[in-house]
């Protein structure tokens, strides 16, 4: 058995307590909520970064499996029924050695309550560094092939950006929100992000900017051709909560 496989078997709970927080994503030409992305948080509502600071070697893997779980477990509990939006999930590549195997756990908690697979999208960072990008390769056309979504996060935020998107090519690609704050006075910003969105086009990637919190950001973004956001402008995340299209009065104005 693998060493990280057989590591996953041993320690098979995560033993800091954590549950998560739900952000939507808007498609704001359909004006309906499109995901909605699971976040970490302490109990309390403590940020991510107190419970990734305990993330270490030793635990990244069963921490990584116990995300995906929880994240799948509140949705199929809380998710607004009727809902067809997509559940995304972050994922820590390092951490999955074997996708088909790595997926076991996400895939039961999914059987268990009624949650379809096929809403699920993974998402990786550009920030975490990425030693074997073949691995990362594996993983993204295992995933595509099971029917999930995937997605590179942060996009533009380091300087591995284009690289990566030159070695794989994800469902989405999401633009860090140091891209898109200032977008509405700023010429260079337009300017790059309309040619994300055509080179993303081209390569059949789908363009969603993160960190929307006002309405010209989002004028500029819809003339750049995105119809994909998430953001303060909608909802902020919030704990264990899926708010519902009606809860998002900024999303019934854009029906109007």
């Amino acid at each position: 058995m693998p060493e990280k496989c057989k590591r996953c078997r041993d320690d098979s709970s995560f033993d800091i307590a954590f549950t998560m927080a739900f952000q939507p994503i808007v498609d704001v030409v359909e004006g309906r909520i499109w995901g909605y992305e699971a976040l970490v948080r302490g109990l309390a509502g403590e940020g991510a970064g107190t419970i990734l600071s305990q993330v270490t070697a030793q635990n990244r893997y069963t921490f990584d499996q116990a995300c995906r779980v929880k994240a799948i477990e509140l949705a199929g509990a809380m998710m607004p029924q009727g809902s067809k939006a997509k559940l995304s999930i972050n994922f820590m590549p390092n951490a999955v050695y074997e996708p088909k195997a790595c997926i076991r756990a996400s895939l039961g908690a999914a059987a268990r309550v009624k949650f379809d697979p096929k809403r699920l999208m993974f998402e990786f960072t550009e920030n975490e560094k990425i030693a074997d990008t073949a691995h990362v390769q594996n993983i993204i056309e295992a995933y595509k092939q099971m029917g999930f979504t995937t997605a590179l996060d942060d996009f533009g935020a380091g300087y591995a950006g284009l690289g990566l998107l030159a070695e794989f090519q994800p469902d989405v690609i999401k633009l860090d929100m140091e891209l898109i704050r200032g977008i509405a006075t700023s010429l260079a910003r337009q300017v790059i992000i309309r040619h994300l969105v055509e080179m993303a086009k081209e390569l059949g990637v789908i363009v969603l900017a993160e960190g929307v919190e006002t309405q010209a950001e989002l004028l500029s973004l819809r003339a750049a051709g995105i119809a994909l956001v998430q953001g303060y402008l909608f909802a902020k995340p919030e704990l264990e909560m899926f708010r519902t299209e009606d809860e998002l009065p900024f999303l019934g104005e854009l029906r109007c």
